[in-house]
Parts: C-alpha cells; sequence; structure tokens
C-alpha cells in the first residue's frame, strides 16, 4: 500500500520546501563562494533519489549508465559556464561600470534586505532571459546559433536535465545575469539569485509529481516548463520562464495543460547529431521556428 500522507508531502510541500531550504542557507552565508555548487549537488541528490524512487513517469526513469554519462556531461558543461561566466565578466565589467556611471544606474538599494535583493536580481535577470528564450523559439537563425535544440531534445526529462545545453548556449544563458550583476552593480544577491536559478531549473525539469498551487503563481513548477518541451510546436512556444512564470503571465505565454510527449521530434538525436544541431538539424525536427 502506497504511503499517501508521504506522497501528499511531496506533491505540496517538496518544491517550496527546497526553495525555502536554498533560500535560508544563502541568507546565512551569503558570501561563500562553493555555496553555488554545494547546493545544486544537494538539490540533485534530492532530486534524483526521489525521481529513482516515486517518478511521476515511470518510462522517464534514466538508469545509472545514463545517469553517469549526464552527470558527466554537466560537469564539463558547468566547467565551461564558469569559463564564460569569467570571460563575461573580464571582458565587459569595465566597459559597464563606465555605462552605469554614465547612465545613472548607480542606484541598486544595496541597504535593503538581502533576500529582497536578491529577488530583484531574480526577477530582472529572468526578465532578460525570458527575451532571449523567446527569441530562441520565434527566430530560426537565434534558434541554429545557440543550439537550443540540444536541450529540447531529450524525450525522456529530469532534473539533471537542468544543465544538459549545447555548449554554444552557454553563452546565451550567461548574459542576463553578467548583465544585472555588472550593469547595475548589484554584488552579492547577484550570486544569491544564481543559486535561486540554478535551483529553479533543476525542480522543473524533475521527473516527479508536484503541485502547482501556491507557489506555481511566481515560480515555474515542473508542469508548467515540461509543456514547454512538449513535442508539439505550439505547445513549446510557451512558458518561456524557467526559473519564474511571472514573465508568462505578464506577457501572455502561460499556459497550464498537460503534456503527453516531449522532444524535438518522434527520436531522439545521437549525442553527436545534439552537437551538430547549430549546423545540421534532425530531418524530423517539429518544433524548430521556420
Amino acid at each position: 500500500m502506497k504511503n499517501t500522507a508521504f506522497f501528499d508531502i511531496i506533491k505540496y510541500a517538496l518544491h517550496p520546501l527546497i526553495l525555502l531550504c536554498v533560500l535560508t542557507l544563502w541568507s546565512l552565508f551569503p558570501e561563500t563562494p562553493a555555496l553555488y555548487l554545494l547546493v545544486m549537488l544537494g538539490v540533485q541528490l534530492v532530486l534524483g533519489t526521489l525521481e529513482y524512487s516515486i517518478p511521476a513517469r515511470p518510462d522517464w526513469v534514466v538508469h545509472a549508465k545514463e545517469k553517469i554519462a549526464g552527470v558527466a556531461m554537466v560537469i564539463v558543461l558547468l566547467m565551461i559556464s564558469i569559463a564564460v561566466t569569467l570571460l563575461y565578466h573580464t571582458g565587459l565589467s569595465a566597459s559597464l561600470a563606465e555605462l552605469r556611471g554614465s547612465l545613472h544606474l548607480d542606484f541598486w538599494p544595496h541597504q535593503w534586505p538581502l533576500l529582497v535583493q536578491l529577488l530583484m536580481a531574480f526577477i530582472l535577470s529572468e526578465f532578460f532571459w525570458y527575451g532571449i528564450h523567446r527569441a530562441e523559439h520565434r527566430w530560426h537563425p537565434v534558434w541554429r546559433l545557440s543550439g537550443h535544440g540540444a536541450h529540447h531534445s531529450f524525450k525522456r526529462l529530469n532534473a539533471l536535465n537542468f544543465g544538459l545545453n549545447h555548449p554554444l548556449e552557454l553563452f546565451f544563458l550567461a548574459i542576463p545575469p553578467a548583465i544585472v550583476e555588472l550593469l547595475f552593480g548589484v554584488g552579492s544577491p547577484a550570486a544569491g539569485a544564481a543559486i535561486l536559478m540554478v535551483t529553479q531549473a533543476s525542480i522543473v525539469h524533475a521527473n516527479l509529481d508536484l503541485s502547482t498551487k501556491g507557489v506555481g503563481l511566481f515560480f515555474t513548477t515542473n508542469r508548467y516548463h515540461i509543456r514547454h518541451h512538449s513535442i508539439v510546436m505550439e505547445e513549446s512556444n510557451t512558458n518561456y520562464g524557467c526559473a519564474t512564470i511571472l514573465w508568462d503571465r505578464v506577457f501572455g505565454t502561460f499556459v497550464d495543460s498537460d503534456t503527453t510527449e516531449c522532444g524535438i521530434g518522434p527520436t531522439e538525436p545521437s549525442l553527436t547529431q545534439k552537437l551538430m544541431m547549430p549546423v545540421r538539424e534532425p530531418a524530423d525536427t517539429s518544433v524548430a521556428p521556420s
């Protein structure tokens, strides 16, 4: 017999509880550089364990060999992502600081509570990402140049998919937080916003039965984001916010509905095909913009 109380706790409390724990941890140690990696590891362990034990879709369960390969890919891509972030900071820090001064944008409320600043940086960064992400799905050159199709090519989703992007897309993903941090001189709350975003990105790809009530008014849920990964273009072109659903609600791209199948087509491309997608897409791709 299933423990219905346990399933209810997971469904209704897991998502907000993870967010509460992560935000509390960051508020206690806002200047700890390793916190990003520690939180990412902890969140992945929790979600991965539950996905294996009580998956929402049993046919989506990723077994050991494939999971190990996915972890290895995420580690490599994470190293590239860190390098891209450092590149942006090195190349843009001085120019954006100068622009900040010339445009009188040096008004970030550093005296406000840290959690309030974190949410401000989070919302602002997600605004920029919403625009980039929507452009990827609406304009074919951006779709191809970013390799975004590689992220959508997976037929089975799990929390690890948060980091399975084409290497080229890492240059796009790093733009919003870099702009927010460097243009507005945010400081440590920008790092907190990045931790919140990677936490959310992990949860919204999770193969778990989670409720959208309450938390789904502001944060993206896995139900909303799995729709975005739909094989049907009209469904895929909704719910662009990976971390917050706020901007989808504002700009009219939010939809709440069930999703039958994910991917870019009836078959999942090989790793080589995924890497080659900016140059040559699989013939059966159905969600790429024309």
